[in-house]
């Protein structure tokens, strides 16, 4: 028979095990965004964000209501970083294009994917400037005595009321549910419209918190739920490269052609590309089924 001091005992156990996870996320959050205000190096952009959307993902369990007020503090600054990460890849990749297109000897081609990158690092260059303004604040400021209060007051009580195995099981009907509505959508719609797109993105947000979760939070689930983090991971890759070809045509049709100084036919001619591996990406993925039949709208004017 369990006696209560044994119940208090595992409780307690739980809570530490609780406050070591989220004060080593917490610890990376706080280094990687130092480093990213140092000199903006992507890696560490890069993981300053993915650290606040972990911390995000396990306030969303423990603390959905957000009581504390850190998941509406962490979103902030997930944002202007998830900005300047956004920035990073559509310029690597543009780079990575505009060498191709110049050993191809395609000159129109290159200076148009040139037009693009020096267009997004003016961007970028102000995005830094949002996030030099403001991440300083976040991270030495405003946020540390919610921070504690959190952990040492109220982290104990939310850990013994919340279940991340029930939670854990909640996204999978989530994600499952979803990718029913992507299947049904997909099946009717143009797989590149609009909506259709959107509905991919929801459920790759869905897949990230759930590998976030099977990752931060592994010390706490059952057996049953461990492979999820590599399973999601895959599922979330797939996903991505969907949704960073709609990105980049939805952020070149917002520049607009006369703005990059391109002719018609090297703008259509790119855009078209960028559309087939739109296509080639939807037809390739694994996740939801597409028809073979797509079709897709003109080329951005």
């Amino acid at each position: 028979m369990t006696t209560g001091t044994e119940v208090q005992g595992a409780e307690a156990s739980r809570a530490q095990q609780w406050e070591q996870a989220m004060s080593e996320l917490y610890a990376s959050y706080l280094d990687f965004g130092k480093k990213a205000l140092k000199d903006f190096d992507d890696e560490a952009v890069h993981q300053a964000r993915v650290s606040s959307r972990k911390l995000i993902t396990l306030l969303s369990i423990l603390d959905p209501e957000d009581a504390s007020g850190l998941r509406a503090y962490f979103k902030r600054s997930q944002k202007r970083l998830g900005q300047v990460r956004d920035a990073d890849v559509l310029i690597q990749s543009f780079k990575e294009r505009r060498k191709e297109a110049k050993l191809e000897g395609d000159k129109k081609t290159a200076k148009l994917l040139k037009a693009v990158i020096l267009h997004q690092k003016e961007k970028r260059t102000r995005q830094r400037g949002k996030l030099a303004d403001e991440l300083p604040g976040m991270l030495n400021g405003e946020k540390d005595g919610k921070w504690n209060d959190f952990i040492k007051e109220r982290l104990p009580a939310l850990v013994a009321e919340q279940d991340v195995n029930v939670a854990m099981r909640e996204l999978e009907v989530a994600f499952e549910q979803q990718k029913k509505r992507c299947k049904e959508l997909l099946g009717q719609e143009d797989p590149a419209s609009s909506e259709a797109l959107d509905e991919l993105h929801k459920l790759r947000l869905l897949a990230k918190r759930i590998r976030y979760t099977a990752n931060a939070a592994s010390f706490a689930l059952d057996q049953k739920f461990h492979a999820n983090e590599a399973i999601y991971k895959d599922i979330q890759s797939e996903l991505g490269e969907i949704t960073d070809k709609r990105m980049w045509l939805d952020r070149l049709e917002k520049i607009g052609r006369k703005e990059l100084g391109a002719s018609r036919d090297t703008w259509n001619a790119f855009v078209g590309k960028l559309q087939a591996e739109l296509t080639e990406a939807l037809r390739r993925n694994t996740v939801v089924d597409v028809p073979e039949a797509l079709t897709y709208s003109a080329a951005l004017e």
